[in-house]
């Protein structure tokens, strides 16, 4: 399939993670499948500022393309400004967020709080898509709340708007995360745009991605949370959908402890030791999920200050986990 002239490769998407997503962990979602990537969101005023971590955000490489930028912001003409800017850095998709619920964006206008406004939405598609010369995808929820689902109405305003494909998260903001995903959402957008629809929410498995394509028509799977300490995600889904149903099996604790070895030390290339052990905590966590003693070794990873401390923890998993 195609966004707009970009060539798409594979069935999943990895998701713009916030605090999460960032250069490391793309490369290696890439590594194991994923069509395309996004970074973490990026502010529009940011930009406006030439703030220093803003543009760190938006830094990519060829290991992990095709890669897009996703900026978020309330005011077409910032936006517009602001993926000019990103064009800098390279980016094979802008991508708008019109779906982040955190109240630090949504509480100023922006994320989610556009759903409210499905003309200012068409109006930021248009600005964003006039200013750069790249496909443009837009982000959005279910709807604000239960009372206000605009789904169909805001994909249909951003098409208008010249927007080259639609990602559709299967809740509203009132809902968070929490509830199930609403798939019938998706299947709704599907029906009432030509351009593709990317599913997203509930996708947490080769066989649920399967699901999510059949029951609602939609081009591709957007994978966010389950795609944590588990990147394998990507190669499963697309085994399953290209080869009978196959089911790959999960990755053994070897292949799962070199692998998370190999993303933390691209974090330490990329943010310094200091930072990296810091930020990478989280991510053995989520590695050692189902391991045996994990929660014991969680804990010790959150006191993570060095690499040598992440080896010796690594070698200490190994052998709880041989015997």
């Amino acid at each position: 399939m195609k966004i707009g002239n970009l060539k798409i490769e594979g069935f999943a998407v990895l998701a713009p993670l916030a605090g999460v997503a960032d250069r490391a962990f793309r490369e290696t979602c890439t590594q194991f499948g994923a069509s395309y990537v996004v970074s973490e969101m990026v502010s529009s005023k940011g930009l406006q500022y030439n703030d220093k971590k803003t543009g760190s955000l938006m830094t990519l490489s060829d290991a992990e393309r095709p890669a897009g930028i996703q900026l978020f912001g309330c005011e077409p003409a910032v936006m517009a400004e602001a993926a000019k800017k990103a064009m800098e850095y390279a980016p094979d998709i802008i991508d708008i967020n019109m779906g982040c619920p955190a109240p630090k964006v949504s509480c100023n206008g922006s994320g989610s709080a556009l759903m409210k406004n499905p003309q200012l939405c068409g109006e930021i598609t248009a600005a964003v898509k006039g200013a750069v010369n790249i496909p443009v995808t837009v982000k959005i929820r279910k709807g604000w709340d239960k009372n206000t689902v605009n789904a169909v109405e805001v994909a249909q305003i951003c098409e208008a708007a010249g927007a080259d494909a639609i990602t559709v998260h299967g809740r509203t903001r009132e809902d968070m995360y929490m509830p199930p995903a609403d798939w019938d959402i998706i299947r709704q957008v599907k029906q009432a745009v030509k351009i593709p629809v990317i599913g997203n929410g509930d996708v947490d498995s080769a066989q649920a991605a399967g699901r999510m394509l059949e029951e609602t028509g939609c081009d591709l799977v957007m994978v966010g949370r389950a795609a944590l300490g588990n990147p394998w995600i990507f190669s499963q889904i697309n085994a399953y959908l290209t080869d009978s149903c196959r089911i790959l099996p999960p990755p053994g604790i070897n292949e799962r402890m070199l692998v998370m070895m190999r993303h933390m030390k691209l974090m330490c290339d990329y943010k310094g030791e200091h930072r990296a052990m810091n930020e990478a905590r989280k991510h053995v966590g989520w590695y050692l999920k189902g391991m045996k003693n994990a929660a014991a070794f969680r804990r010790r990873a959150g006191y993570l200050e060095t690499w040598p401390e992440l080896e010796n923890l690594v070698k200490n998993i190994l052998q709880a986990n041989i015997e």
